[in-house]
């Protein structure tokens, strides 16, 4: 049974009140006014509101019969339903001959809004369902396969299909937590609408996860988790109210694929930060190398991938060799597009791949030595 709260009721009064020249009251189940333009009577129970909640039908009450029914007023009394459910009833002050014609109005206007306000309680019980599914998708544990795969028929989620993650971060000024928040809910409730197969979940301060299914066809992927990066980005930019960067994981398949799929779309962003601080959207399938080797970022190998980096960093043109050297590869390892970069001279650039080799110890017109610096840059960030 759907539940009439103090705050509906002010709404029916406030906004039928706008409309009609009689004061209105609104009662719960029980007769008791919860809200009304007289404001003395709240909280008192309405007599001729028990008459139409116990009848289920219009009570009226004109001045003759007015004082056989304590606290009473004239006035007519409509029993309120949600759902075919009566929840309360809406009482109309005044002379029965000058408020009847108003009183289906005011019903019809109070059941409206009492049934908008329960379809919303609806989608948002049914989206933190949804949610709470996201969020152990995408903390995926080998116990919980059969409650996911539960879990994942009830929503009609195609759990073997390919799962895409995209991280949504927003940026609020002065990092107002609150704000980030409320456009985070906004923004989900807006994403049921117009794009009703994903699933989202909140995962921090302002940070959101979208999950979406794609079918790739017999001929793979061919550029369809970059479209929709793409869809997404645009999607956001008319409904985010704040900054924003988008993130995007690898497509996997299956149960274990979401998981994946979020976890390579962080490292996306973490890196996207470093490597592209001016990009509003960032994708694995364009950090892929740098995605896949932050998994050796511990033990003994990740010191020694970093060991090159860091003899370079002692010297005490460490800052600027380095600069050079990220430069270098940014530009594919062409000389004249970093000479020009660097706004140097192609002899100054010589030098400096020279003093870098000897500082590292590498042979920089080896491809495998300049692959291992290549790797010890990226596990090396500025």
């Amino acid at each position: 049974m759907h539940t009439l709260d103090t705050a509906l009721a002010q709404d029916i009064v406030t906004r039928t009140m706008q409309i009609i020249p009689f004061n209105v009251n609104v009662m719960d189940a029980n007769g008791v006014i919860l809200a009304s333009g007289q404001r003395e009577r709240i909280g008192e129970v309405h007599a001729g509101a028990l008459l139409a909640l116990a009848r289920k039908v219009t009570v009226e009450i004109d001045a003759a019969s007015a004082p056989a029914l304590h606290g009473a007023q004239p006035g007519t009394n409509l029993p309120l339903s949600v759902g075919g459910q009566v929840c309360g009833a809406v009482g109309l002050s005044g002379e029965p001959q000058q408020v009847r014609q108003f009183g289906e109005l005011v019903r019809l206007t109070a059941e409206m809004i009492l049934e908008q306000a329960a379809l919303t309680q609806e989608l948002q019980g049914n989206a933190r369902y949804r949610e709470a599914f996201v969020l152990n998708l995408i903390r995926y544990e080998p116990s919980s396969r059969a409650e996911l795969e539960g879990w994942a028929r009830r929503l009609g989620f195609g759990i073997e299909r390919t799962h895409v993650a995209f991280l949504l971060e927003l940026h609020a000024q002065h990092e107002d937590a609150g704000q980030s928040l409320s456009e985070l809910q906004r923004l989900q409730m807006r994403l049921q609408t117009r794009r009703e197969e994903a699933l989202s979940a909140t995962v921090g301060p302002g940070e959101m996860v979208l999950l979406e299914s794609m079918d790739p066809g017999r001929k793979g992927l061919d550029g369809l988790p970059q479209r929709r990066l793409q869809a997404l980005s645009n999607l956001m930019r008319e409904e985010c109210a704040l900054p924003f960067t988008l993130s995007m994981g690898i497509a996997q398949a299956g149960i274990e694929g979401a998981a994946v799929s979020y976890g390579s779309a962080r490292t996306a962003a973490r890196l996207g930060r470093v490597r592209a601080p001016g990009h509003q959207t960032h994708s694995y399938y364009e950090l892929t190398l740098p995605v896949l080797l932050s998994g050796l970022d511990t033990g003994w190998q990740a010191h020694e991938l970093r060991l090159p980096i860091a003899r370079l960093a002692q010297d005490k043109s460490g800052a600027m060799l380095r600069l050079t050297l990220d430069t270098w590869f940014a530009r594919d390892e062409n000389l004249a597009a970093t000479a020009a970069a660097l706004g140097i001279h192609r002899n100054t650039l010589d030098y400096r791949l020279r003093r870098i080799g000897e500082l590292t110890g590498l042979n920089l017109g080896r491809s495998e030595d300049r692959l291992l610096l290549y790797v010890s840059a990226l596990l090396s960030p500025r």
